[in-house]
This record gives structure tokens, C-alpha cells and sequence, in this order.
């Protein structure tokens, strides 16, 4: 959760940027919740211990949430473990969607961990450039490096073959990766990570083929 604040001083606009942060998160023995703000944190559930726990310095004026915050955290636990358990119903009795010819779907290229920002992206059929692609801006990651995704509108035909190329200052020659309508996807440059992706229905959007592309590593 991102809260953003405006303060006025001295009639002129100073901009403060604050990242508040609560997560809850879940496994079928385990739980989480945790409060954070500014890349620190702030308290989480001992879910042992049966409290909150504030993990903070001690320069620190101590403080504490309202009353109820780690019994609404036990509730939080209970309702994401039962979501837990009816989604991994779901899921494990639904077909996975497959790429059908002639319906159009899309391809993503995505690059992360460069610097510095943009990255050149374009993309080829059959070794054929290809223009209609798009790419957005280039968000800035925790560590100082950037992110960009290039998507592309296709229609799935037997035999064809797409190719993604990242261009960046940092390369001597374009990352490339492939994939191959008839068989699958292939892995080429020592910085691609593969990976399909389609029709991902846990994020509720039909998204194609998704392509990672990432720093200096490759596995």
C-alpha cells in the first residue's frame, strides 16, 4: 500500500513520498502479517507467542498499534488459509488453458535489472521485423536498476516463430529470445530466462507467452 502526502511550507510544494506496507500472507500451517513503512519494519504476529511484536531500535520512541491489531491479524490468518485451501481446490481441477491457432493472444517481453534506463526492444516473425509492438516506461527496482515489458498482439500459427531482441548499453550484442509456435520455447544468450506463461487465470488475465530477460545471469 502506497500512501503519498503533500506538505505546503512557505507557499511552495515539497513533495514527501512515504511506502507504508501491511502484508498478510499464508501457508497451510503457517502465517504472516507484518507492518512496514519505508523499507523497514515496524511489528508483525507471533502467531506463537500469541502477540505483536515491535522490532524497532531503541532511539526509537516506542509505540504501538490499536487494540485488537494482533486478534485481527488471527482472523486475517484464518480467512487466508481458507482461500488458501478453496483456491488450491480450484486449481488443481482446472484445465490449463493452451494456445489455440488463429485466436489472438499476446506476447511479453519482459526486461529487468539494467542500468542505465531505457532498453531498446523489438521483435520479429520468421525473421521478419515486426512493427505494432508496445513498451511502457521504465520503472525503477529496489536496488537502483530498471524494468521494462514490450508486449506484442499475434495470432498463433503453426510453424511461425517470434524472436524478442533487447538492445542496451551494457551488451555487446542484442539478448534474444525465441519462441516457436510449432514446439516450444528456447532459450538463447547466456542473460534469458525462459518461461511460458498462458492464459494465466490466477492473475485473471489472458497474457500469452511471457518472456523474462534479466541482469547478467542465466539459469
Amino acid at each position: 500500500i502506497k500512501s503519498y502526502f503533500t506538505v505546503f511550507l512557505n507557499k511552495l510544494n515539497h513533495f514527501i513520498k512515504i511506502n507504508d506496507i501491511a502484508i498478510n500472507g499464508c501457508s497451510d500451517s503457517d502465517g504472516e502479517k507484518m507492518f512496514g513503512l519505508d523499507g523497514e519494519e515496524l511489528a508483525y504476529a507471533d502467531f506463537n507467542k500469541q502477540e505483536m511484536i515491535y522490532p524497532l531500535p531503541p532511539f526509537i520512541d516506542p509505540f504501538t498499534y490499536q487494540e485488537g491489531t494482533y486478534e485481527a491479524a488471527v482472523a486475517n490468518l484464518q480467512i487466508c488459509q481458507q482461500n488458501l485451501k478453496t483456491t488450491d481446490h480450484v486449481y488443481r481441477n482446472t484445465d490449463i488453458d493452451e494456445v489455440e491457432f488463429g485466436e489472438k493472444n499476446t506476447l511479453i517481453c519482459h526486461v529487468t535489472g539494467f542500468y542505465p534506463a531505457p532498453v531498446n526492444v523489438s521483435w520479429t516473425k520468421n525473421q521478419q521485423k515486426v512493427t505494432g509492438s508496445s513498451i511502457n516506461v521504465p520503472y525503477l527496482n529496489k536496488d537502483g536498476s530498471f524494468r521494462q515489458t514490450s508486449r506484442l498482439q499475434f495470432t498463433p500459427q503453426l510453424g511461425d516463430i517470434y524472436r524478442c531482441a533487447v538492445e542496451h548499453l551494457s551488451l555487446t550484442e542484442p539478448l534474444t529470445k525465441i519462441y516457436d509456435v510449432k514446439v516450444h520455447v528456447l532459450c538463447v544468450g547466456p542473460s534469458v530466462f525462459c518461461g511460458v506463461g498462458l492464459t494465466l487465470g490466477l492473475v485473471g488475465v489472458a497474457v500469452g507467452t511471457f518472456f523474462l530477460i534479466k541482469g547478467n545471469e542465466c539459469s
